[in-house]
């Protein structure tokens, strides 16, 4: 009989843990929708002024190659593996880079990321993630970085540091000691 009342109590218990991390996660990602939306929103309103300094700066056609070069990139090795990123201009992805070359370990976690540990970056007007297979995000609250081979749910302690360029078939791959580098 104590067996069954424990068996009862823990099954209670579990039910409960995940209906809270379900229902976290879901305010989580409202809250994303509704900040995603007002970024979006002003950065539609910032694109007119984009494009007339362009105009007014006397770009070529090969300005754009010029802006393809100034783009941070990453290279994440380990073994054989390679995954190379495209980070953003945010300030938490201008903090990774410089702090490379990293030689740390990787830890798998969950069934769809793996993570490293930098020194610890600031979030400030660095945008949320959205969890995207390929994504190269930082997790607050852990401060991790975390490297996405299938998509998670959103939240509002993700933040976007990059996308995957190549190698994204990889990243499930890694183990070990991974090594960080800048590609020149």
């Amino acid at each position: 009989m104590k067996k069954r009342i424990g068996f009862v109590l823990t099954v209670l218990l579990l039910l409960t843990a995940v209906g809270c991390a379900a229902s976290r996660a879901a305010d989580d990602f409202e809250e994303q929708q509704t900040d995603s939306g007002s970024q979006a929103r002003s950065e539609s309103a910032e694109e007119p002024q984009a494009a007339a300094d362009a105009s007014a700066g006397g770009q070529t056609p090969g300005g754009e190659k010029e802006q393809e070069e100034e783009t941070m990139r990453i290279s994440v090795t380990s073994g054989e593996y390679e995954i190379v990123y495209a980070l953003n201009d945010s300030p938490a992805a201008a903090q990774l880079y410089a702090q490379l070359p990293l030689t740390v370990e990787v830890e798998p976690f969950s069934d769809n990321e793996m993570t490293f540990y930098p020194e610890a970056l600031s979030v400030e007007d660095t945008p949320l993630s959205d969890g995207a297979s390929g994504s190269l995000s930082y997790y607050a609250p852990w401060g991790d970085v975390v490297m996405f081979y299938a998509p998670c749910t959103p939240n509002n302690s993700l933040y976007e540091l990059g996308t995957v360029v190549s190698g994204e078939e990889n990243i499930a791959s890694l183990s070990g000691t991974i090594t960080v580098s800048a590609v020149e």
